[in-house]
């Protein structure tokens, strides 16, 4: 987990008027290996362990995933870079569910941006240069505005994607592989313009 990701980071529990306090155990090259991210307001601690962050609110079990982040395609990596339209950092660039694979591919391509992959499935694997693991609830552990970029799978149709707009900051983008049919509606109604829509991918911008 890279010190850049701590400084952006929301309770979860409390809601994102609260940020977290890093107490780090182990720092290297600026990125947390062990140590915790504390609220000040709950005085709840999440465990940051081999650079894995869990920042789901309690009670929590065993989140699952014996991997290490999968790798995609560089054809793959290169179309998502252009559907989020980011070609430098600094920021945060958030990924979940099959985009995950595509999270070194992208770290490597646009400079000094770190990836933030969420996906209890990255636990085991290794900590990889511009490559934030995390895993999380409902309630995305992120300050309102502070991603530049967000993909993930409409795999739950009934999700109104409330915190996936809320973390968005200006300018920036969400890409939804499988979107639902009342998707662009919905995003529509809550002010993104709409950049691509095809029957497998939707792609819209906070203005």
């Amino acid at each position: 987990m890279h010190l850049l990701v701590t400084d952006r980071l929301a309770c979860p529990r409390c809601g994102p008027e609260f940020g977290l306090v890093l107490l780090a155990e182990e720092l290297r090259d600026r990125r947390v290996l062990e140590g915790a991210l504390g609220c000040a307001n709950c005085r709840e601690r999440y465990p940051v362990r081999q650079g894995f962050g869990d920042l789901r609110p309690p009670p929590r079990s065993d989140p699952g995933g014996e991997g290490g982040t999968p790798e995609g395609t560089a054809e793959e990596a290169f179309r998502l870079a252009a559907l989020i339209g980011v070609s430098e950092g600094p920021g945060l660039i958030l990924l979940r569910d099959g985009w995950v694979a595509q999270a070194s591919r992208l770290a490597a391509m646009i400079e000094e941006i770190e990836i933030v992959a969420l996906d209890p499935g990255l636990r085991k694997g290794p900590e990889e240069p511009g490559v934030t693991r995390i895993v999380a609830a409902d309630r995305l552990p992120f300050f309102s505005g502070s991603l530049r970029g967000l993909a993930l799978r409409d795999h739950e149709p009934a999700r109104e994607l409330e915190e996936e707009i809320r973390v968005l900051g200006p300018g920036s983008r969400i890409v939804i592989r499988s979107p639902a049919p009342h998707r662009l509606e919905r995003l529509e109604e809550r002010g993104l313009e709409i950049l691509l829509q095809t029957e497998s991918l939707l792609v819209a911008a906070r203005g």
